[in-house]
């Protein structure tokens, strides 16, 4: 690529206009975007050329709308955000090595950050208790070896690795637009990030996330790191697409083993059995990437070639001066096109409760439960309630013959008989 590709110069605000108009436009995305580049020698050039070349192919092309990307700018500039090119020395150097880098990069926050190496932590939504306090205990010590923490700001471990990381680098990765934060209830999280790291977004802003962008979103995480960190996933979660996007792109994998009776534990088991790296403490994941950020460079993708493209699921409806793309309806079980409807906010962390033995807070705990013990303090922290409601919970599961105390005051659960 010319202009800012690769070479560590900076775009023009008109040059930067043209980048934003030709990646906004439809059936453009960074595959079409770098050919462009390549063959017309400039994103100008590219503008004025790309709808012939499409006619060619016997498609119509119509270029996105320049004063909507004008508003963009101007948009991302009231915010405090910054629009970075590929190739521009701010622009993350681990990410620019990927296969498909996003061409512009929305950065609202420190970006000063993404100059700093990065490990990606990641897991189950639906995290359990023990999986939370690992989570916290991992991330602080991975932190304080000097790593920023990479994630992508969903429930459960990724805002657990923000929250522990947030006072020394974090890094959140969305699927929509820089004002589109989701799941809306981390848009008090996001605005903490910003103070001492950064949000990411190659999409525009005032975008909603769909089901496709949560996978594009992912590439971006695991492209940011020297190694991908999973510490809960169940078998088919979006956890596993970023560990796939990573190991594709030769970075290092590490998982955390978990009970075969939990089912958060399969994914993670998965990754361990087929060559992932074990982690059970932040010395398993320090000794492989320190020596790594003493070389300066991040690892080079590996590519399975075949046909002369790179395989891998496409994430974009390109139109591709070097092949043509197709695209299958469904990534990992995730629709393309389905909006993504957040559902009703969840509870206040410490909501007022009428009765000591709330069957709510009994739900919340038996879900934060698994086979492996775990320390009724970790309970206590997860759920946010106080200590006699967590009591009284684990008193009702014990009689259902659910609970198994263990000593030192730990408690797992029971399998249902």
């Amino acid at each position: 690529m010319t202009e800012a590709g690769g070479s560590g110069a900076r775009l023009t605000d008109a040059q930067r206009l043209d980048w934003l108009r030709l990646i906004r436009t439809d059936s453009i995305g960074p595959q079409t975007f770098r050919g462009l580049i390549n063959r017309f020698g400039g994103a100008a050039a590219a503008l004025d050329a790309a709808p012939r070349v499409a006619a060619q192919k016997g498609r119509s092309l119509v270029l996105a709308d320049l004063d909507a990307c004008k508003r963009e700018m101007d948009g991302l500039a009231a915010i405090g955000a910054q629009l970075i090119a590929l190739g521009e020395p701010e622009y993350p150097k681990a990410l620019r090595a990927i296969n498909a880098p996003p061409p512009l990069l929305a950065v609202l926050g420190d970006i000063a950050v993404l100059s700093r190496p990065m490990v990606a932590v990641i897991g189950s939504r639906n995290a359990s208790a023990a999986g939370l306090a690992f989570t916290e205990r991992v991330v602080r010590d991975l932190a304080a070896a000097g790593f920023v923490i990479a994630s992508g700001l969903a429930r459960g471990v990724d805002s657990r690795a923000h929250h522990a990381s947030i006072g020394m680098g974090t890094v959140a990765a969305l699927a929509g637009g820089l004002d589109r934060i989701y799941p809306p209830e981390h848009v008090g999280l996001a605005q903490d990030i910003c103070a001492r790291g950064a949000l990411v977004s190659e999409m525009p802003l005032g975008w909603e996330p769909r089901g496709r962008d949560f996978p594009r979103r992912n590439r971006i995480v695991a492209g940011l790191a020297l190694g991908t960190l999973v510490i809960e996933a169940s078998r088919g979660s979006g956890s596993l697409i970023t560990a796939k996007y990573a190991a594709d792109e030769g970075r290092e994998i590490f998982a955390v083993p978990g009970s075969p009776l939990d089912p958060r534990a399969e994914g993670t088991n998965g990754l361990l059995r087929d060559g992932a790296t074990l982690c059970t403490r932040a010395e398993d994941v320090l000794s492989v990437l320190l020596p790594m950020v003493g070389s300066g460079e991040p690892p080079l993708p590996l590519f399975r070639e075949e046909g002369g493209k790179a395989e891998q699921e496409p994430l974009w409806d390109e139109f591709d001066l070097l092949y043509e793309v197709s695209v299958p309806t469904t990534m990992a079980g995730l629709a393309f096109d389905e909006p993504v409807r957040p559902g009703p906010a969840p509870a206040p962390t410490q909501p007022p409760r009428s009765a000591p033995q709330d069957p709510v807070l009994r739900v919340q705990v038996e879900s934060l439960l698994g086979p492996s013990p775990v320390a009724l303090d970790d309970l206590v922290r997860a759920s946010g309630a106080p200590v006699a409601e967590v009591r009284s919970a684990l008193l009702d599961l014990e009689l259902e013959g659910r609970l198994e105390r263990h000593g030192g005051g730990m408690v797992s659960l029971l399998p249902k008989r």
